[in-house]
């Protein structure tokens, strides 16, 4: 089971494997928080700007994320990330920035992964 959730809100039980999916460390965050990192699995800085400026659609922001998989890096990432997933029986919550959960790349993030 994958989840989702700000890495702002409270630590769970429920979370099982906590894994951060931000290309920048949040905050005041301490590294306690999560299990591992894949800042590669984040969207490009520039597409997060022009997001959170609201100059694209989160249509066009997803298409964006998605065509940044292109690459080999980010695509090697998800594979390893896919490998966590498989080799455990444990809930993987996946953690970013982000406190709205329906327009977040976590929410895109995990399609791909539950897709077969």
């Amino acid at each position: 089971m994958i989840k989702t959730k700000s890495i702002y809100d409270e630590i769970s039980e429920e979370d099982g494997i906590r894994v951060l999916v931000t290309r920048y460390w949040p905050r005041g965050i301490k590294k306690e928080k999560k299990d591992y990192w894949f800042r590669d699995l984040g969207p490009e800085a520039g597409l997060i700007k022009k997001w959170k400026a609201e100059e694209i659609s989160w249509e066009e922001f997803r298409k964006s994320y998605l065509d940044e998989f292109r690459s080999k890096e980010k695509t090697a990432h998800l594979e390893e990330l896919k490998g966590i997933i498989k080799s455990t029986k444990e809930v993987i919550t996946l953690l970013c920035t982000c406190r709205e959960g329906e327009h977040c790349h976590r929410i895109i993030l995990k399609e791909m992964l539950l897709k077969k």
